[in-house]
């Protein structure tokens, strides 16, 4: 046989069912193909492109949410040994979902941009493929950053996603605060990078895998933390942090909102902490099962929660002075990373005895909070952004009189404010008491007092905008805004109420359902066939749970919480058995 069709022969190729267990990522993939092949087939047509950019993000999340649908699994594999490169579970199904639908949202306000007749945004219209390929590869990245515990495709999906959004941010080439944004976001980025990339490298170098499941039995076997696991683990988890804004990674986000286009402000302003929280949550859940040192937990329980607690304190503190809005909500945002992180302190600490089909009260926590901060953070931004498109400001002082010159408008933002404050009857109030009550239910009544004067004191900076809307009426013109924004402003702002009030017990059931039988948190013991499976030889770990290409069920045994080995593959060890 020809020496090619040997090598071919024995190259390990995926499986079809692993292809399709991470069908939506295919999905972005999918429409990135689309739009390029229309540029070359129709020439550059922005309004083709732009509906080509929803389609793919709408068949992108009907996929993910067919996952959410489908009873739990937690799934790891797409590699040839037992290090899995890719995980899906709800949690990451619903982080596609979640990325899918705000890309469609922040696509919608786009579109509405190029019909405001601003010469920036005329002038931008020929320039709609490269945009899109740019925002719609930003979202894989994003979306793989949630999908996976392995160290190389994590470096690779931060950087997937974090080098379109630097293009993205300097997309208004002509304009100065834009060029700024853009190389303070590259310059903040790349030093960031380096320095997770550092950590990886040691984290391999140390424990001789990528596999972070591996990592964190090794530590486990260690027993105390070390000088070296400790530089690495802080350096590898620099990148995360740059991603979610935490303190002190936090000085590129307001000069980067305020340069940017509005909807990639707001694009970032969600989806990029999104990704970088469902990571954190990712690292800190894999590496931590089963760990039984109080040293070594207690010690990064402490460091995040200081992280967390400066980072709310430093973005309200922050915004206090600011003036033009865009900066405003950008120093909001890292409020609520803060309020976010508090979360991922918690990760690991489980009251009471949690079994499988429980859900974890920290994943919760971050499912809750980030579906309402999604809704209530593109309602402010969407008004923002129709403010600016009919008077050219982005001053809080264009919000002088709205309630006059646009009363809908008005009322409107003031749900989405006193929601981000954490008032009831909003949906910001419920996401953030279920948050202080997993907090509180961990013992972590400091961090309750610190989310909780956070709270009182950014009322300030929020009412402040509320105030201009109602009693600072300086005389401006009644202003005119599209149909569809206001409609879209108004459904997000009933869902904020509808999750304050009679929908919070939906809010904490679909959240509690994303945090179930995930991929980090399964219940050691010996996984048993279905009835298609038991003709199937397969292996068995040191763990005594059975490690097969589909997904199992375990016998449950009152060992502790331990990563889902019950998915992985044995390809290899099929191939070096013949079979």
């Amino acid at each position: 046989m020809p020496t090619g069709l040997l090598i071919l022969a024995d190259m390990w190729m995926p499986s079809a069912d692993d292809l399709a267990a991470i069908g939506p990522l295919w999905g972005f993939v999918g429409t990135l193909v689309a739009i390029l092949v229309a540029a070359l087939a129709v020439g550059r047509n922005w309004r083709v492109t732009g509906m080509l950019a929803a389609l793919g993000a709408a068949v992108t999340g009907w996929m993910a949410l067919r996952t959410v649908m489908s009873p739990p699994t937690n799934w790891a594999g797409l590699s040839p040994n037992n290090s899995p490169m890719f995980v899906a579970d709800q949690f990451s199904a619903f982080f596609v979902l979640l990325v899918s639908v705000f890309m469609l949202l922040v696509i919608g306000m786009w579109w509405m941009g190029q019909n405001a007749g601003l010469p920036e945004r005329l002038s931008r219209k020929g320039d709609s493929v490269e945009f899109f390929i740019l925002l719609i590869g930003s979202a894989f990245g994003m979306s793989m950053m949630v999908s996976t515990t392995n160290l190389l495709m994590i470096v690779l999906a931060v950087e997937m996603a974090s080098l379109p959004s630097y293009a993205i941010t300097a997309f208004r080439k002509q304009h100065a605060k834009a060029a700024e944004a853009g190389l303070k976001y590259v310059l903040f980025g790349a030093v960031t990078s380096a320095i997770m990339i550092y950590g990886a490298s040691l984290l391999y170098g140390h424990y001789h895998t990528l596999d972070l499941a591996e990592i964190g039995r090794t530590i486990r076997i260690e027993g105390a933390p070390t000088l070296l696991m400790g530089v690495s683990l802080f350096a590898f988890m620099v990148g995360v942090a740059f991603k979610v804004s935490a303190v002190p990674f936090h000085f590129w986000c307001p000069d980067v909102f305020e340069g940017a286009a509005i909807e990639v402000t707001t694009w970032l302003s969600v989806a990029s902490k999104a990704a970088g929280l469902g990571l954190m949550l990712r690292i800190i859940s894999v590496l931590t099962f089963k760990i039984a040192s109080p040293e070594t937990l207690n010690t990064l329980a402490t460091a995040i929660a200081v992280m967390a607690a400066l980072t709310c304190t430093v973005g309200n503190l922050s915004a206090f002075r600011q003036t033009n809005m865009k900066r405003l909500l950008a120093f909001s945002s890292i409020a609520h990373a803060g309020y976010m992180l508090m979360a991922v302190a918690i990760v690991w600490m489980n009251n009471g005895s949690p079994t499988e089909g429980v859900a974890h009260p920290a994943f919760s926590a971050i499912v809750g909070y980030i579906s309402v901060y999604l809704v209530m953070n593109l309602g402010a931004f969407l008004v923002v952004a129709m403010v600016y498109w009919a008077t050219g400001s982005e001053s809080i002082d264009a919000m002088n009189g709205l309630m006059r010159r646009s009363p809908l408008l008005a009322v409107m933002m003031v749900v989405f404010l006193f929601s981000l404050v954490g008032l009831p009857p909003m949906g910001g109030f419920m996401a953030k008491l279920y948050l202080l009550y997993a907090l509180w239910d961990a013992t972590w009544y400091s961090l309750v007092i610190v989310a909780v004067f956070n709270t009182l004191i950014s009322l300030y900076y929020y009412a402040r905008v509320a105030r201009a809307m109602v009693f600072s009426d300086d005389g401006q013109p009644a202003i005119r805004v599209p149909m569809v924004g206001q409609a879209l402003a108004t459904v997000c702002a009933l869902v904020v109420l509808y999750t304050g009030t009679v929908g919070a017990g939906t809010l904490k059931a679909f959240s509690d359902d994303r945090a179930k039988d995930l991929y980090a948190v399964v219940k050691p013991g010996i996984a048993v066939h279905t009835a298609a499976e038991s003709a199937r030889p397969d292996s068995v770990n040191e763990n005594g749970t059975l490690w097969n290409g589909q997904n199992s069920t375990t016998v449950p045994n009152n060992d502790g919480w331990h990563i889902g080995l019950a998915a992985r593959k044995v390809d290899s060890d099929r191939n070096k058995n013949g079979e």
